[in-house]
């Protein structure tokens, strides 16, 4: 993993070990990377390569998510299909991808827990379909690291798991990722289990001004920050010079990545692993906030709660999603929890957040419209809720969503 003396090597093994114990899974199925979207961007590669012999050249995925989710797909040659989501899963709808399974060209399928969010029914059924056309099944996890969706034995689904340490994850490390593979994919498809593993076991070490420049991204923000406009000119200056790393590249959003992919750095394995140790507790805090958010906020009218976020056993989500009336509505919640004390946000308005800039490299410019119906209302009507929070905070945050709610109904009835 480009690492070559004896204290990195203990740090990568420690990670690994960490990730294994919290998933139960085999440490030696773990790859840590420098950011998720790196290690995507190695399974495409080997998806393109093959792809000249195949045909299968095609990875469905969906418009409700990050930008960055999409980029390593569109980087390495392999050509986007988004199907439609469900509303109560902010997921692939199975019956969408049914539909763009047809033509027979997928080499995967991108499943993503939105939120957090894992749905177990839809994605049972979204895995066995999948696998049905031969494509592969790879897992965004990274709203809800180290947990991942599994059938009814408890086994994992996806031949492949994305999980993310990064900017607005759920561990507070800023970078770092991992990658895991299914020990099972060798059963189907042994060349590239081999291949992707030795190719994530290969990455070269983080060069030493990337290090640099990643280990002072906490201070820089909280520079910036302070500073007003005069921040972020000067956010953008250092992103110009090579002085910040921003969670998202303008390159990116343009449809390409900045680097090779990296092994992470030691520093960024040890916070990794020192966050992981700390989940329970984390997790913990987040299902509290979020017990109180279902209880006060799941009757209210004009208001819409994803199924999923509210099913079961309370998930430790990293957000919890909302959907108001219309858009305005969801500006004005927006506002009055950030007044209250809590950072809401309007993820993921624009669609490919925070939006592309260039329409055609993420294949929108010809995209029919019609055929993702769900996704277009519920970006215009979705907000999210933080859930790092203290329960007094988040009590102002249901106290406000509520009169704000009440008063919109009030005035409409008048």
């Amino acid at each position: 993993m480009g690492i070559g003396n004896e204290h990195d090597q203990a740090n990568v093994h420690a990670l690994r070990e960490a990730l294994a114990r919290r998933s139960h899974t085999d440490a030696a199925d773990w790859f840590p990377v420098f950011k998720a979207r790196y290690g995507l961007s190695e399974v495409m590669r080997l998806l393109a390569d093959r792809a000249t012999t195949t045909g299968n050249d095609t990875v469905i995925t969906q418009l409700f998510t990050c930008c960055t989710a999409v980029v390593p797909i569109i980087d390495a040659g392999m050509h986007v299909t988004y199907a439609d989501i469900n509303a109560d899963t902010l997921s692939i709808d199975v019956h969408a991808l049914h539909d763009r399974l047809k033509d027979g060209h997928a080499a995967a399928v991108m499943l993503q827990h939105t939120f957090g969010m894992i749905s177990p029914d839809a994605d049972l059924q979204i895995a066995n379909q999948t696998k049905q056309a031969g494509a592969l099944l790879i897992e965004d996890s990274a709203h809800c690291v180290t947990r991942m969706a599994c059938s009814n034995n408890g086994l994992p689904l996806a031949d492949i798991s994305l999980h993310s340490f990064g900017v607005e994850k759920m561990l507070p490390t800023r970078f770092g990722g991992a990658v895991w593979i299914n020990p099972k994919l060798a059963e189907h498809d042994e060349e590239l289990n081999h291949d992707l593993r030795n190719a994530l076991s290969a990455l070269p070490a983080l060069p030493s001004s990337l290090n640099r420049v990643t280990r002072m991204y906490i201070n820089q923000n909280r520079v910036f920050s302070r500073l007003g406009s005069l921040g972020n000119a000067l956010r953008s200056s250092c992103t110009r010079h090579g002085w910040y790393e921003p969670p998202i590249a303008d390159s990116e959003r343009a449809g390409s990545l900045d680097y090779p992919s990296y092994a992470p750095a030691a520093w960024m394995n040890e916070r990794a692993a020192s966050a992981i140790e700390r989940l329970d507790a984390n997790e913990s805090g987040r299902r509290r906030i979020i017990d109180l958010y279902k209880e006060q906020l799941s009757d209210l009218d004009g208001i819409d709660i994803p199924h999923a976020a509210l099913a079961g056993a309370t998930q430790p989500l990293l957000r919890f999603p909302l959907l108001a009336r219309d858009t305005a509505q969801s500006e004005r919640l927006i506002a009055v929890v950030r007044s209250a004390g809590g950072y809401a946000e309007r993820w993921y308005r624009p669609e490919l957040f925070p939006g592309v800039t260039d329409e055609k490299a993420y294949g929108l410019s010809d995209l029919d419209r019609s055929q993702v119906p769900i996704h277009e209302d519920v970006v215009r009507r979705c907000l999210c809720l933080p859930t790092e929070l203290g329960i007094e905070t988040a009590q102002h945050v249901c106290d406000a969503i509520i009169q704000t709610v009440s008063h919109t109904a009030g005035a409409a009835n008048a």
